[in-house]
């Protein structure tokens, strides 16, 4: 149900990469309270990217999950923006953050929907 997709210009070696997705999931799950076993996260490092037409570190990421409360956006973007900071080196306000509530029927899984 839950996915997050981290999109950077920071170059990771496969070590650095497999920990993050890894601390990604477990921020996912904890801060929704949904089973890790449903939490997908797809990381896409060293992508070319800029903000503000500058190409310093960044990240842009995406939240989607069905039912997702809009009183976790806070704390998942603040949680997120930390671990952005501490994983990848790339401030808060280096990193935009999309959430989207999706709904049950239109999120396919094991050859149905939710």
């Amino acid at each position: 149900m839950p996915m997050l997709k981290i999109q950077t210009n920071v170059t990771l070696d496969a070590n650095a990469a497999t920990a993050l997705v890894a601390e990604a999931s477990r921020t996912v799950t904890t801060l929704l309270g949904k089973p890790e076993r449903y939490v997908m996260v797809s990381l896409e490092p060293a992508a070319t990217m800029a903000f503000g037409g500058d190409a310093s570190p960044l990240a842009y990421l995406e939240m989607k999950s069905i039912g997702l409360p809009q009183n976790r956006t806070t704390p998942l973007s603040k949680a997120l923006c930390e671990l952005m900071k501490s994983a990848l080196g790339v401030p808060a306000d280096r990193v935009y953050i999309e959430f989207a509530d999706a709904e049950a029927a239109l999120w396919g899984w094991n050859g149905g929907t939710f």
